[in-house]
């Protein structure tokens, strides 16, 4: 197979979401929407994925920019490049933990030009589906990754059905643990979508990892005021410090009271990325801190919760005690 030669297609550039949008439907499953670019070109050099009609929406105005609103929240455009939120003075005033995740985010070239739509759109990183073999993903009957031979190391822990591969998104788990909504506009108009739904399991479609289908765009990221200035913890562990994808990733808003010393954790929201095929909300853990004193046991406890149910596969046992020692540091250090 030739690759790092894209196949050739025909270019659109939009002004307007629905222009796009009315673009996208009218192309149907041969048209593709295309924010930086950083996951699409992969696709269409390696020439897997073959698109007759891509529709660039890098110049619609609208889709960029962070947005205070009346409510005290924020709206996120969804083409803000990843280094614009790492930046902005709102965001790391009231919602740090989604700076420090999206300044996790690969290199600072890439930073530069990806977008935190694309970031929480981006396919699955699984090898074997990104090469081209015919697996269950792209719509074989074998998940190569699952088997005695086969390399799982970066797989997941959690809720595997027939597919193991993980969600990649540093910005995704954030994102869940601040209560956010997205907002996509489709062929049959605008429809608001919490972030614990927006992402999709193998179990639900296996072709797809957000609940985005065929002709929709997602337009902006809300975030409540609810979380605003929250404590915060960030941690991603991945083989290189840049430019690399998590093997475990942590997020936690935690709201506390009382004096320091005997603070108690009154609220929590709680997820980890790269163990399951969606960022996984820790439920068990919100419920075993909430009401607890903030200290090193309550800590400890919740690391060993967060594990509960883990399946490993050949090569990733060691996801399980990264996850509980992320958890542990998330509670004590946040």
């Amino acid at each position: 197979m030739s690759r790092d030669m894209m196949s050739a297609f025909e270019l659109y550039q939009p002004d307007s979401v629905q222009g796009a949008v009315d673009l996208l439907a009218k192309f149907g499953k041969d048209g593709w929407a295309l924010a930086g670019g950083n996951d699409s070109f992969d696709w269409f050099k390696d020439r897997i994925k073959r698109p007759k009609y891509v529709v660039d929406l890098g110049g619609i105005a609208s889709l960029k920019g962070v947005r205070e609103m009346p409510d005290g929240g924020v709206e996120i455009g969804a083409l803000t490049t990843l280094t614009d939120i790492e930046r902005n003075s709102v965001i790391q005033g009231k919602y740090k933990l989604l700076a420090d995740a999206a300044r996790r985010v690969a290199s600072p070239q890439i930073r530069n030009s990806g977008t935190i739509g694309g970031n929480v759109s981006q396919d699955a990183r699984c090898w074997y589906y990104r090469y081209g073999v015919n697996c269950y993903r792209a719509g074989g009957n074998t998940c190569f990754a699952d088997t005695p031979q086969g390399q799982n190391r970066e797989h997941c822990l959690f809720g595997a059905s027939r597919c193991v591969a993980v969600s990649p998104s540093d910005t995704a788990p954030a994102l869940v643990a601040l209560d956010a909504t997205m907002v996509v506009l489709g062929p049959k108009g605008q429809k608001e979508v919490k972030a614990d739904d927006f992402f999709i399991g193998p179990n639900i479609d296996i072709q797809r990892m957000t609940v985005l289908e065929k002709g929709e765009v997602l337009t902006a990221i809300r975030l409540p005021a609810e979380w605003a200035g929250a404590r915060f913890y960030f941690e991603k562990v991945a083989d290189r410090n840049t430019w690399d994808f998590p093997l475990v990733n942590i997020a936690a808003a935690i709201k506390v009271s009382g004096a320091a010393g005997s603070e108690k954790i009154d609220a929590i929201r709680i997820a980890a990325g790269a163990v399951q095929c969606v960022p996984r909300r820790l439920t068990v853990v919100e419920g075993v801190v909430t009401g607890q004193p903030k200290t090193e046991d309550t800590a400890k406890l919740a690391g060993q919760s967060a594990v509960r149910g883990a399946t490993p596969l050949n090569f990733n046992h060691f996801k399980i005690p990264l996850l509980q020692n992320l958890v542990t540091r998330a509670i004590r250090d946040a």
